[in-house]
């Protein structure tokens, strides 16, 4: 059962956040992270009843959000998506980009994580969303690539200023989809 928030315990999310973006999961220990966020590991293990349950809460966040943009591009129709959905899956990545980097690093394990269950689901509708509702192969695969192309951007650490590399993004991507940008 989850403890109260508190300060330490989102100072010990944090650090394990950096931990894992940077060593990854497997490469980061309970005695890695009561470290970097300096308490015991018995004042971590008050907090988290290990290793998994720090990365749930983790991801948990970005698993939540990306559903709700779902929700939301489900009523839009068409072309009406795809601005929309462009826009909001770059927000997200920009973001969540540690959690994303995370993900990818340990991507072959996690895909079974059990707070990763929606984000199949919910990846399929953004690219719907994406591809203005088209079941045409070029929007499909334009939409792919989008979503695949604004993960790996993010999670690369690119060195730019956050409102720079949202903007690119999003022309980025709305110009790969092969909607006007202005």
């Amino acid at each position: 059962m989850p403890r109260p928030p508190s300060a330490m315990r989102r100072h010990i999310l944090d650090s394990a956040l950096h931990l894992f973006a940077e060593h990854g999961f497997k490469g980061t220990s309970l005695h890695d992270i009561a470290v970097e966020a300096h308490c015991s590991k018995a004042s971590l293990l008050y907090h988290f009843t290990g290793k998994d349950a720090i990365l749930t809460e983790l991801l948990a966040s970005p698993a939540e959000a990306l559903s709700a943009l779902s929700e939301e591009l489900a009523v839009l129709d068409g072309d009406q998506a795809v601005e929309p959905a462009v826009a909001g899956y770059v927000g997200l990545a920009v973001r969540f980009h540690l959690e994303i980097k995370i993900i990818f690093a340990a991507l072959p394990d996690m895909l079974g994580h059990p707070v990763l269950a929606v984000i199949p689901e919910a990846i399929d509708q953004l690219a719907d969303a994406l591809a203005g509702r088209s079941r045409q192969p070029r929007a499909r695969v334009m939409a792919q690539m989008v979503i695949g192309g604004v993960a790996v951007t993010v999670a690369s650490d690119v060195d730019v200023e956050r409102d720079t590399l949202r903007t690119e993004l999003v022309l980025g991507a709305l110009r790969t989809l092969g909607h006007p940008t202005s």
